[in-house]
């Protein structure tokens, strides 16, 4: 693993990162659309990069039969401690595993989950060989559910912050823009690790190198993602994120305006 991402994971916040502010927004689109399009349980899921089980978890407790896999030791460690507490919905399996060689059998499995593996693979050619090996464990009729960071979060997330101020911040949007490269010198927590922001245009023409055809290429969390810290403990600001976010899901030119991609795609 790239030294700035094990040690970026290795301090556990993925663990508490959806508990608050914009990812609170994040889940709940991103389980509203899962839901749209997986089969009823007891489908066998894959959940490659699960982190520390927030969704594999969750996907398990409706009856799925999910197996969670991460590069990184602690997220196994995390994700197999909260399968613990679902004493009668437990993980089928959580492991140490990489996304661009998975130890699973062919078609295998309803749906596989790349919903962080993407991030942190920067070079084209391996997110599409992530991409490859999760088509390779579908079965007929299964679903890929891949996430990608949009190429303009940073710029939108310093605008909110207020982190444009810091010239080292300004330097990173930047080169964020320029081509996607998400480098971060400064060690910052906050300025996040190494990683590839997509364009919207990336994620389906890469989906279609590895033998997979696109259905829908969505905004999880829509425009108003940099006001949820606030907004979403009031009921009706809690509404009016996910009605803004379900309004422009599918608009083209709003697309970028999200923190993260969701492209839902079938085996061809």
């Amino acid at each position: 693993m790239d030294p700035d991402f094990r040690d970026h994971y290795a301090q556990g916040q993925e663990s508490t990162r959806l508990l608050s502010g914009a990812g609170r927004l994040e889940e709940a689109r991103s389980r509203e659309i899962l839901l749209r399009h997986l089969p009823p349980p007891p489908a066998r899921i894959l959940d490659v990069g699960g982190g520390p089980g927030a969704y594999a978890c969750w996907l398990a407790g409706l009856g799925y039969e999910v197996h969670l896999l991460d590069p990184v030791p602690l997220h196994v460690q995390q994700a197999l401690a909260a399968s613990s507490a679902q004493r009668e919905h437990p993980l089928a399996g959580a492991r140490v595993g990489d996304a661009r060689s998975l130890d699973v059998e062919d078609r295998s499995a309803a749906a596989v989950l790349l919903m962080g593996p993407l991030y942190h693979l920067t070079e084209r050619a391996d997110r599409v060989a992530a991409l490859r090996e999760a088509r390779r464990a579908l079965r007929p009729g299964g679903l890929v559910f891949a996430v990608g960071i949009s190429r303009f979060a940073s710029l939108l997330d310093g605008l909110a912050r207020g982190s444009l101020r810091d010239p080292h911040f300004a330097s990173i949007v930047a080169a964020d823009l320029r081509d996607g490269q998400h480098r971060n010198p400064t060690g910052h927590p906050a300025y996040f690790t190494t990683a590839y922001f997509h364009h919207p245009d990336e994620l389906p023409a890469e989906a279609k190198d590895a033998g997979l055809t696109p259905l829908e290429l969505l905004g999880i969390e829509g425009p108003g993602w940099c006001l949820a810290e606030g907004a979403w403990d009031d009921l009706e600001g809690r509404r009016h994120l996910l009605q803004a976010a379900q309004a422009v899901e599918r608009e083209p030119t709003l697309l970028g305006l999200s923190a993260h991609l969701m492209l839902v795609a079938a085996a061809g």
